[in-house]
């Protein structure tokens, strides 16, 4: 695994993925992306706002193109949004041009970690955040799951202990 150069962060909301990947990247002296983050900056728009005015489908087609292109870098820790592995492009990208590390965290900390977190359109306008997060993670784990070359849990682990666990690891 530790001949493959990109390092791609997947996982639901609130399992640390834009943190944990900064401590990483930082570690290793790789760029890091958000792609979320970078769809914000390309939009000039957040993910919210995009959201409401294009729908979760046009996110998804913002969402591919975007991990399309980042994925085509080489040397870069990428954390991808929690959807991202609905695309069945999207998993074969991750696969295929780097190393796939599942951060894996419990609906009781997503809840805890995101309850106040607005610019989360899935979940912000919810009744029931919880129930959204559990059925998220009902279609989504599957994915995770199929395409992941490591499996980390991050509940109870500051990000820079996951970040040395995860060069621990993949050998680097």
């Amino acid at each position: 695994m530790a001949d493959k150069r990109n390092i791609f962060l997947i996982g639901p909301m609130g399992a640390g993925k834009s943190t944990i990947g900064r401590q990483l990247a930082k570690s290793l002296h790789l760029e890091f992306f958000d792609s979320d983050a970078e769809i914000e900056r390309r939009t000039g728009a957040d993910i919210s706002w995009v959201f409401e005015l294009e729908g979760e489908d046009g996110f998804r087609d913002r969402e591919e193109k975007v991990i399309n292109e980042l994925t085509e870098n080489t040397g870069i820790v990428l954390a991808t949004g929690g959807g991202s592995v609905i695309s069945k492009e999207n998993r074969n990208r991750l696969s295929a041009r780097g190393v796939v590390v599942y951060l894996k965290t419990t609906i009781d900390k997503q809840v805890a970690r995101t309850e106040r977190d607005k610019r989360r359109p899935l979940i912000a306008e919810a009744d029931n955040p919880r129930e959204v997060l559990e059925k998220l993670a009902d279609e989504r784990n599957p994915f995770y799951e199929e395409i992941a070359d490591v499996i980390i849990q991050t509940d109870e682990q500051s990000a820079k202990v996951v970040a040395h666990e995860i060069i621990e690891k993949l050998g680097l």
